[in-house]
């Protein structure tokens, strides 16, 4: 099986990797002088796109053309009329296509989605680290992340967002609000989404600044607690069987290896189990809808200062 990837930075480089490590045969292809003639005289079975996020619908069209299933990274687009023209282009085969959401595939997301979570009344769920300390000789100012056209923190992080509207899928967005900087005019820092449901509500919190990386999901409900930090690896639960804490740590490319695996059995079209938290690209349509919906929607309430150079 063939399946090249699109886009040669870290995200592109690991599914490369991983893609060698599942036997497949891949070509890592970078989006600076990509050739789209060349490319649809390779012959491939499928392919992986992981650029930046403003150029994928064209190369969603390429592909799909093709007739080539793709592995599109999150998120889809930033903005609804795109992530809808991709899902157009896709057709049929958004079928055997799949967005990069390898959140869902970490076994506290696992866990919790085989638990009963209508009796949930509040969630929060939150990430942030200090994005000057993220990669080795990596400069904000010059990456995606930077872009007014696709970049902040909201799209960057949306795991978060996309594990509670798939955990708690009555849980609909209630209001943006994000916190800018005067140097990258329209990208957000810190970003706030609002949940509600019927008899629930909550937030996403993201944010580039924090000093100490974290990773949390609160949930209180009726007859259940979850308090699970991911960074620091503890997972505890308070229910009918009293508090404990769970053993739910993974490593963090057993994600994005499951995810690909999955993956090459949608190419090859071989069947794949169908729970609701694989990302299949007919299936989180509406979630990546959300995601772009959220940022169009964000209210810029004030500025943070720093150098992010």
């Amino acid at each position: 099986m063939f399946v090249p990837v699109i886009g040669a930075g870290s995200i592109g480089r690991r599914h490369h990797e991983n893609l060698q490590a599942l036997g497949a045969h891949t070509r890592l292809l970078p989006w600076r002088g990509f050739d789209p003639d060349a490319f649809a005289r390779l012959g491939a079975d499928g392919a992986v796109i992981a650029t930046a996020t403003q150029v994928r619908l064209d190369l969603v069209r390429l592909c799909t053309g093709l007739g080539l299933p793709v592995y599109i990274e999150k998120p889809l687009a930033p903005d609804v009329a795109t992530v809808e023209a991709i899902l157009c282009a896709a057709g049929d085969l958004a079928a055997r296509s799949m967005v990069g959401f390898m959140m869902r595939y970490h076994p506290a997301t696992i866990y919790l989605a085989g638990r009963d979570l209508s009796g949930i009344y509040d969630a929060s769920f939150g990430i942030g680290h200090d994005v000057r300390q993220w990669r080795k000789d990596w400069r904000f100012a010059a990456s995606y992340a930077a872009r007014p056209d696709g970049g902040g923190v909201l799209l960057d992080l949306c795991h978060e967002l996309d594990l509670a509207l798939a955990l708690l899928p009555g849980a609909r967005i209630a209001g943006v609000a994000s916190l800018g900087h005067p140097a990258f005019p329209e990208v957000d820092f810190a970003t706030r989404v609002g949940l509600a449901g019927p008899g629930q509500i909550g937030a996403v919190a993201m944010d580039y600044l924090s000093p100490v990386s974290f990773r949390r999901m609160v949930l209180r409900g009726t007859d259940l607690v979850v308090d699970f930090d991911l960074i620091a690896g503890r997972y505890g639960i308070s229910d009918e069987h009293g508090a404990r804490d769970l053993d739910l740590g993974v490593e963090r490319n057993r994600m994005f290896l499951a995810a690909m695996a999955d993956f090459l059995h949608l190419v090859a079209g071989r069947a794949v189990a169908a729970d609701r938290l694989l990302p299949r690209l007919d299936r989180v349509g509406p979630t990546c809808a959300a995601i772009a919906r959220a940022w169009e929607g964000r209210v810029f309430v004030g500025q943070v200062a720093g150098d992010f150079g």
